[in-house]
């Protein structure tokens, strides 16, 4: 990599579990990149559709004595991760090179049983994942960063098998990233989250670009369409008309469907229902596992 290579805001790097979709449950190794096209205001209010009756607590939170990411709370309302793209919080935010971020990724991934950081973990002989997310990973800062994180890591000779980029499904592809996953020999995979308006407040028109999503299906087959929504019929219908543009577009993949909610709370209330009308239509079912595992906490 060349050491000219630019500085690129993140809000984390962190060790946990994949808690939702196809990885759910394997060790994973994070980073969270700051910036996102899109807001997401709707998620939690009791209209998302109307901006007018938006609660939005991150706005006012007071964040004169916040030192740390990780000592924010979780919001119940409006985008749970509004602290990796909202300019008040960007003071917050580390800022390095794509080789440094390589070396904290590494240095998250020690503990006594794995002391090198090592993705293949010494003790039980598997590979732990890699996820880039966000904020939105695929903005252009975050592609070239990524490229950067996985040539570091080519350098150590410690790769992750598989990689996922958790997207919202709006970022065009740049060449040098699509000529990048065609090179290398690692797994990518897209785990994309169109944000409905009946659900998140982000108009169609700006939220739901099916071609561009098309562009990921062809580059990998590996991905996953992954839904939040409630109990409301508006809710489903259109996020099975939003499918049905998708499948026209070619993109197969399987399709996950998660209740809304961010905290524990908000989930319990309606992840039953939600599991219920999933699984007697044949969709895949998440839970954020790792909210039940770790609370409301950022950075598990």
């Amino acid at each position: 990599m060349d050491k000219a290579e630019k500085k690129v805001y993140y809000s984390e790097i962190f060790h946990s579990i994949q808690g939702e979709g196809h990885y759910t449950g394997v060790p994973t190794a994070w980073i969270r990149f700051f910036l996102c096209n899109l807001q997401c205001s709707g998620f939690g209010q009791i209209d998302p559709t109307n901006p007018e009756t938006y609660d939005l607590p991150f706005l006012d939170y007071d964040v004169s004595q916040v030192k740390r990411v990780e000592d924010l709370p979780v919001w119940e309302k409006g985008c749970d991760s509004s602290y990796t793209w909202a300019k008040k919080y960007k003071h917050l935010m580390g800022h390095e090179t794509p080789s440094v971020l390589a070396s904290k990724i590494v240095d998250t991934l020690r503990t006594d049983s794995n002391p090198e950081g090592l993705f293949l973990h010494p003790v039980s002989k598997q590979k732990q994942h890699l996820c880039f997310t966000g904020g939105e990973p695929l903005m252009v800062t975050g592609q070239i960063a990524s490229v950067g994180i996985y040539e570091e890591l080519e350098r150590l000779g410690n790769l992750p098998s598989s990689m996922t980029f958790e997207t919202n499904g709006t970022q065009k592809l740049r060449q040098p990233f699509i000529d990048w996953v065609k090179r290398i020999n690692e797994e990518v995979f897209f785990s994309c989250s169109p944000k409905l308006w009946t659900v998140s407040g982000e108009e169609s028109k700006k939220a739901i670009i099916p071609e561009v999503v098309g562009e990921y299906r062809q580059l990998s087959d590996k991905g996953q369409l992954k839904f939040v929504v409630g109990s409301e019929q508006k809710q489903w219908d259109e996020m099975e008309s939003v499918i049905e543009k998708f499948i026209a577009e070619g993109v197969d993949w399987p399709i996950w469907v998660m209740p809304v909610g961010a905290r524990e709370e908000e989930q319990t209330a309606t992840a039953g229902d939600v599991a219920k009308m999933a699984f007697q239509r044949g969709y895949n079912v998440a839970a954020r596992v790792h909210v039940y595992l770790f609370g409301n906490a950022i950075g598990t």
